[in-house]
């Protein structure tokens, strides 16, 4: 199936088709996933309005069809698990003539998809849950789908549209009296902000929504808010600062997946201030809690920048063959941080022609997907590799890693020793 055939317009869920093109065997795992996914939201289509008329005779037949499609999945995959309950709860939605019964796990489904970075597969099924819900769709549930869609939206670069989602999930919010949401709406428009390159209204938009999280006692949205403005001080060349914040999301955070994503920034910011054992013990927790996907891609790519620093090259191979394994999924941001990770490394090891054309090629995807702060640095470490060829013995200013060791770093570094030594 080609990429044009996907791409029909009018064909509602061809995103999953995608997993049948490229010349993969059909018989493979990941067509035979995206055909019973693409056919599962078609039957959840017919929850919608416009197929209120029905008989239910001919909902009949597209279900057993599509339940016999993912029931022939592997059993052991959790995407089958998700698809066999999406469709189940379509046949219950159906017969009981109640939407509802089919929203948890639409839900449940677009955040798995998220956490594997199939974003805008994600993005798919949230626009299916608003369509199939729309008016019947409980307010609560509709702030929660405008949010996320919000967050995957940003994820993808596509910042107008996740200002907007964002946007209108905190003034649904505030109408229905959602403090908590109200709050998240705010920390992803900073977020947003963030990701455009405007870190000074980003940072005071956050230190806003601490004041308000902490008054109310949220301490979710106090953990984001924390969060966040630790990435926004890290990315302004202020990572000391930035540490102590990123600790302290870490221990108000209550779920799992939330504590191993802000350990891997913490290992990423610990890397800049020269605390490399720091960072691996980060990233090795990271790759012990194995998930989310997106977190454990990142742990890789930081693991793969530890070991060039430490000018480990059989490490430094190993992680970047594991990172390149994982490339064809990797959205834009991930993929252009990657590409110039490795363009480091490969200056660190002498290897200068290929760091530049690692660099070009993150440099010309950055510039494509308004990725303005990447594209700066890189700029920055593509000058200075000239200086590396009249002096191959250094290496970029940009590159290089003062160590910064202040009281409050030092005591983060120590509570993640006792941490990894805990677990």
């Amino acid at each position: 199936m080609t990429d044009s055939l996907v791409q029909h317009a009018g064909l509602p869920h061809a995103v999953f088709l995608h997993r049948m093109a490229g010349g993969v065997q059909p018989s493979a795992v990941e067509p035979r996933l995206g055909r019973a996914a693409f056919v599962a939201l078609r039957l959840v289509d017919l929850l919608g309005a416009r197929h209120a008329t029905l008989h239910p005779d001919a909902f009949h037949y597209q279900y057993v069809a599509t339940a016999r499609c993912c029931r022939d999945l592997p059993p052991s995959l959790p995407e089958t698990s998700h698809l066999v309950g999406l469709v189940r709860g379509t046949g219950d939605a159906f017969q009981q003539r109640s939407p509802g019964l089919v929203f948890p796990a639409l839900f449940a489904y677009a955040h798995y998809l998220e956490d594997e970075m199939r974003l805008e597969e994600a993005l798919d099924v949230l626009d299916t849950l608003l369509q199939v819900g729309g008016a019947k769709l409980p307010p609560a549930d509709t702030v929660g789908a405008r949010l996320r869609r919000a967050r995957v939206y940003r994820k993808l670069n596509e910042f107008d549209a996740a200002e907007q989602s964002y946007a209108d999930g905190g003034a649904l919010a505030a109408a229905i009296g959602d403090t908590h949401s109200e709050l998240l709406s705010r920390v992803g428009r900073a977020d947003t902000l963030r990701s455009r390159g405007n870190l000074f209204d980003a940072e005071n938009a956050l230190r806003d929504v601490l004041f308000d999280a902490e008054r109310l006692q949220d301490r979710d949205a106090q953990a984001r808010a924390h969060q966040v403005i630790a990435v926004v001080l890290s990315t302004r060349g202020q990572p000391a600062e930035a540490i102590p914040h990123e600790w302290r999301a870490f221990e108000l955070y209550e779920d799992q997946v939330s504590r191993t994503r802000t350990l891997a920034d913490l290992g990423v910011m610990l890397l800049i201030v020269g605390d490399a054992e720091g960072a691996e013990r980060a990233m090795t927790q990271v790759l012990r809690f194995g998930s989310p996907q997106e977190a454990v891609t990142n742990a890789l790519l930081e693991l793969m920048y530890c070991a060039s620093f430490r000018r480990d090259r059989v490490g430094f191979e190993r992680w970047r063959e594991q990172c390149d394994a994982r490339r064809e999924g990797m959205p834009p941001n991930i993929l252009v941080d990657y590409l110039l990770k490795a363009g480091i490394g490969r200056a660190r090891f002498g290897q200068l022609d290929r760091a530049e054309r690692l660099l070009t090629d993150a440099l010309r995807i950055a510039d494509e997907t308004g990725l303005h702060e990447f594209t700066f640095r890189i700029e920055r470490i593509k000058a200075g590799l000239r200086d590396c060829r009249l002096a191959p013995n250094e290496e970029p200013a940009e590159v290089a890693h003062p160590v910064v060791q202040t009281k409050a770093v030092r005591e983060v570094s120590a509570a993640l020793a006792h941490l990894a030594g805990a677990t």
